[in-house]
């Protein structure tokens, strides 16, 4: 927690991870794209990083496979912390405060593996289980309202949601296309960035749904500003982007959700958010 708020793995010391993860947040950003160290804008949306201990990929495009992996990148992204990870550790050996207790907790100084080690246990902190809909599953049945259960139940049938969003966090922790890709973003493939495949190409990893309530702006590029702006776009995708490539089938034809209908599945995706979020939130 010490590391991820604290300026010192940049390369300016003007950020830390917490400056682009707002805790109140859910540990997302409230623009499109976070400023980096540098003052510039970086490529993606800044994701929230709750509920991400059973994760079997990380980032956009699945590059790393492991949240110790995840959790050494932005230190190093130009448009991020700008950092190398070798002035990192020079940095944090060079201060009494972190060797003392990376020595006390690992039995050795500061050095790349720890370093991950240690912000992706705080990462694994930040698990969360008390949404409405989670009291409502563990037996309150009056945690929720009926949009809300009309919601769900458009969440898994109509609305097409559970292919993609399914188990404990709503994810199935794959990589879809959803129609926002037609070529002309030439610097963001999506997963094929990493794994140089055609098949790749505009495909983004499936986010978890938890929280989503206070995460906008959403998508990869932070194009939607609202869950009615998501929903509006699933309803009809065609309406957005012309000349996608490699759309998933799942898009190939609009849900015809009627206004009620998209009102409800929005209430039931608020419904995922952790009560402390919704209270900060509503201040």
């Amino acid at each position: 927690k010490l590391l991820f708020n604290d300026k010192i793995l940049s390369n300016k010391q003007t950020i830390s991870c917490a400056t682009c993860h707002k805790a109140e947040f859910a540990f997302s950003d409230t623009i499109a794209f976070s400023i980096g160290d540098e003052g510039k804008p970086g490529k993606r949306n800044a994701p929230g990083i709750t509920n991400q201990a059973e994760r079997t990929f990380f980032f956009y495009d699945g590059r790393a496979s492991s949240l110790e992996e995840q959790a050494v990148f932005p230190i190093a992204d130009p448009l991020e912390m700008n950092l190398p990870i070798e002035k990192a550790v020079l940095r944090l050996n060079a201060n009494e405060k972190y060797v003392a207790l990376f020595s006390k907790i690992y039995n050795e100084k500061p050095n790349a593996q720890n370093l991950g080690k240690a912000l992706a246990a705080f990462e694994r902190t930040l698990e969360t289980s008390n949404s409405a809909w989670d009291k409502y599953a563990k037996g309150n049945k009056k945690a929720v309202n009926a949009a809300v259960l009309r919601g769900r139940k458009i969440f898994n049938t109509k609305g097409k949601c559970f292919d993609c969003h399914s188990g404990i966090d709503f994810t199935n922790d794959e990589f879809r296309n959803i129609g926002l890709y037609n070529g002309n973003d030439l610097y963001d493939k999506g997963r094929a960035d990493f794994t140089k495949k055609n098949e790749d190409v505009g495909k983004f990893k499936v986010p978890g749904l938890r929280n989503v309530g206070v995460t906008a702006p959403y998508m990869h590029n932070g194009m939607f500003k609202s869950l009615k702006e998501v929903l509006n776009y699933y309803n009809n995708p065609t309406t957005i982007v012309s000349g996608s490539i490699n759309t998933d089938s799942l898009l190939s034809e609009p849900l015809n959700l009627s206004q009620s209908e998209l009102e409800d599945l929005e209430a039931f995706l608020i419904a995922l958010t952790d009560e402390q979020f919704l209270q900060v939130s509503s201040k």
